[in-house]
Formats: structure tokens, sequence, C-alpha cells
């Protein structure tokens, strides 16, 4: 009985981990992911590792080129605002559509991401950053239990994240670490009233001006 769920669960966090390697730019657009050399890092054999590789082709992470191999996939910038739209309004719905009760280990977990973006302020890091928006990310949509929409609001998320990421070079990483860190405090200020739709619209507020930051880039 416990070996399908072993195999699930080793599917998972393979998957969790090429991904976050491709939304932090350890795989590169551009990069080749040879199914030999992971699964030597990850002791297993290819049969589950494409699997995940097809996981991550239909997320639009990689692209199978025939003759080539897995290829990870560029940032569509004219993706961007669309994806980011879709985000936007989803994030508001996190609020509305199956919430849960907003106890006080979450308040607790609101409290610790805002301790660790604090850090933040004094030695701003893009990596650190970027892997504490995608635990926050997370964690926000732990406040539904509407699978459906937990599925493509991190669909989506992860579609979006490298376009961020990529941008930050552009970015004041200060202004950038600053701007997180207030959501994270109005956030927290919306869970300690146990509103979680307050806490759903900062993610939405938030998000918006991320898009209009990243456009005035592109333009």
């Amino acid at each position: 009985m416990s070996e399908p769920s072993d195999a699930r669960t080793r599917f998972l966090r393979l998957h969790d981990a090429l991904r976050t390697r491709i939304c932090l730019l350890d795989y590169p657009p551009g990069s080749r992911l040879s199914e030999e050399a992971l699964a030597a890092e990850f002791g297993t054999s290819r049969t589950p590792l494409r699997r995940v590789l097809a996981k991550l082709e239909d997320e639009g992470l990689v692209v199978s080129q025939h003759g080539v191999g897995t290829i990870v996939t560029d940032v569509d910038p004219g993706e961007m605002a669309r994806t980011y739209d879709l985000r936007r309004e989803l994030a508001g719905l996190v609020g509305r559509l199956s919430p849960v009760p907003i106890t006080d280990q979450i308040v607790a977990d609101a409290a610790g991401f805002l301790k660790r973006g604090e850090a933040l302020l004094t030695r701003p890091d893009t990596r650190s950053l970027a892997r504490l928006n995608m635990e926050y990310f997370h964690f926000g949509t732990s406040l539904t239990r509407n699978e459906a929409l937990r599925e493509m609001s991190e669909r989506l998320y992860y579609r979006t994240a490298r376009i961020w990421l990529t941008a930050t070079a552009r970015l004041d990483l200060a202004d950038e670490t600053a701007i997180f860190v207030s959501e994270l405090r109005d956030s927290l200020q919306a869970l300690k009233a146990r509103d979680g739709q307050a806490a759903a619209d900062v993610r939405r507020t938030h998000i918006s001006l991320c898009i209009a930051r990243v456009n005035v880039l592109r333009d």
C-alpha cells in the first residue's frame, strides 16, 4: 500500500526541485536538461524523471525538442500581462472561495515571514528575496481549500516568477525588498484581525503594483 504513495512523494519532490531551479534561474532559458545527469543526481531511473519533465513541459517551463533533448523555455514578455492579470484576479478569490479559518498558527506563520523579510532589508539579496516570495506564495494559497483555485494559481505563479526575477537586474533591489516587506506587514495585520479576504486583497494589490513596475521597464 505504501509503494504508490512513496512513488508519488518522490515525483512531487523531484518536480518541486526542478521547477524551483528553473524559476530561480539556476537553469536559465535555453539550458538543456540532461536526463542522464539528473537521474544520477537524484538517484532515480529515467522513467519517473521523464514523467516529471512531461509535467514541466505541460506547465510551459521546458520544451522537448527531437534530437536535442529537454530545453528550458524562454520568458515570454508578451504573455506576461495576460498571466499577471489572471493571477491578480485569482489572488482575490483566495479570500472568497472555501477560505480556511484564520488560526493562531496562521498568524504566527505570517509573523515569521515578516521577520525574515525585515532581515533582508539590511542586506537585500535577489535569490533570497525570490525564494521567500515563493514560499510566501504557497502560504497564501494554503488559505483556501479550493484545490482547483490553488492549482491554477500555482501554475500561473511559476509561469511569471522568472519574469520578475529577470527584471530585478533593472529594478532597485532595496526598493523591491521594501515593497515586499510592506506586503508582508499589511497581510499580517489583516490576518491578526482574522480577515482572510483583506489579506487576499493585499496580495491582489501588490500584484497590480508589480505589473506596473515591470511594465515600466518594457516601455
